[in-house]
């Protein structure tokens, strides 16, 4: 192959990675150990809007770019291009049959509707179930208002690419359904019929991913995937509270959770990790240690709870475990940490507290409204939930980083100083590649 081909190759992989949720250090370490077997030296260049790679041979050097926006979450196309560089490395793959390989994993399909249906609808239930519902009725509810808009995602995808029109249109659903179990007294003050079917659209691994390159300084990109988020998540409140006051029906701001027994707690957060495991379009055979962890963290979570300690507090300690646990078992066993750490976790995301204080707000416009209970319970629900993602990403994310520095240390070579950081994206490399263009 020669250098525009290796380039390609190179690319073409990172790229995949990229858009289809991988973590950016997985990413740029998958690149570095493809460009490591094809002998070429490789600087790659997150960012939101695409990738840069500068490669080098010799006295050859080419400078390349490529779109790639990273919004979609398929962990299935995600391992598989794992796979395809583990056998490059060990000569299974040739290189030049591995671009008709990436292109046929670009193009692997998401789960089928059907059953990603009966995920959206299993997952609204088991998060109704951790927040303390009570009547069959309202489960009943809440897994046809989940089933419906899941379906109601499905087709619109058909006809619009806009990112923020499936989870509007899914939440405003949800927001009518539950103001209708308002309206005929089969909704308690929690709203959990109108609340739990838009918890599961809540975008948890673009959250941890921006976190994540916030830690490492890579500003731009993580910005850019946060903001990305925040915008989700302000279409599915938009949705919520749209459906909701259409019938004359609020969201109560700062309302208490109920609590639940350990075993509900650890059984619905168990059939919650199956249900995010499909929405991440996960290989069915990793399922079993994010099931594993993510009851076990639960668990934990709900111990800590019980003792008195704060939400944040518990979400830290149970994200903590699931990071000491699955960073070394995705690297021993080859798996993307994105795929099993994430869905372990996503379901402590805050999103009811986002919704309620997206309510207050909305109520605060109101001047007539405006009540220090209710400005001082706004605040409250809004910090809660940005210490809570801290807690989450800091939990999840440092034995990651840590277990990533000890094996880089452990497996640089210590003959050939002057390549050791040959691949590695570093702010004056940036600058040089940026003067090229």
């Amino acid at each position: 192959m020669n250098l525009q081909e290796q380039s390609d190759l190179v690319l073409t992989f990172a790229q995949v990675l990229h858009i289809n949720g991988q973590s950016t250090d997985d990413t740029l370490a998958a690149t570095k150990r493809l460009s490591g077997k094809l002998g070429v030296l490789t600087t790659m260049i997150p960012s939101w809007d695409g990738l840069e790679i500068e490669v080098q041979e010799k006295n050859a050097r080419l400078v390349s770019l490529v779109s790639a926006s990273p919004t979609g979450v398929e962990m299935e196309r995600v391992a598989a291009t794992m796979r395809a560089i583990d056998e490059i490395e060990t000569g299974q793959l040739p290189p030049f049959a591995a671009l008709e390989k990436i292109a046929a994993i670009s193009h692997a399909p998401p789960a089928p509707t059907w059953l990603f249906t009966i995920a959206a609808a299993a997952g609204a239930a088991a998060l109704s179930l951790l927040f303390g519902v009570q009547h069959v009725t309202s489960v009943m509810l809440i897994v046809i208002s989940a089933a419906g808009g899941a379906i109601l995602r499905r087709v619109l995808a058909r006809y619009s690419t806009n990112p923020f029109l499936q989870p509007f249109c899914a939440a405003l659903l949800a927001g009518i359904i539950g103001a209708l179990a308002v309206r005929y007294q089969l909704s308690s003050s929690l709203r959990l019929i109108a609340v739990c079917p838009c918890m599961i659209l809540v975008p948890g691994p673009h959250v941890l991913n921006g976190m994540m390159d916030l830690m490492v300084a890579r500003i731009s990109l993580s910005v850019s995937r946060l903001l990305y988020a925040g915008a989700i998540v302000v279409a599915i409140s938009a949705g919520l509270l749209l459906g909701l006051g259409l019938l004359g029906v609020s969201l109560p701001v700062g309302e208490p959770g109920r609590a639940v027994p350990l075993w509900l707690d650890i059984l619905a957060a168990g059939m919650a990790v199956v249900a995010y495991s499909i929405f991440f379009s996960m290989p069915l055979r990793m399922l079993g240690w994010p099931v594993a962890v993510g009851m076990t963290a639960h668990a934990l979570r709900w111990w800590t709870l019980s003792l008195g300690s704060g939400a944040a507090t518990g979400a830290f300690i149970a994200c903590l475990l699931v990071g000491l646990v699955l960073a070394p078992v995705a690297h021993r066993r080859h798996m993307p940490f994105a795929a099993i750490g994430f869905a372990s976790v996503v379901s402590m995301m805050p999103g009811v507290f986002l919704f309620r204080m997206s309510s207050g707000l909305l109520q605060l416009v109101n001047s007539s409204n405006t009540t220090l209970n209710l400005m001082g319970a706004t605040i409250a629900d809004g910090m809660l939930a940005v210490t809570i993602i801290f807690a989450m990403t800091f939990g999840v994310v440092v034995p990651k980083i840590v277990l990533d520095g000890l094996t880089n240390r452990a497996s640089r070579p210590k003959s050939s100083p002057e390549r050791k950081d040959a691949n590695v994206y570093t702010g004056e490399r940036a600058a040089s590649i940026k003067s090229d263009f």
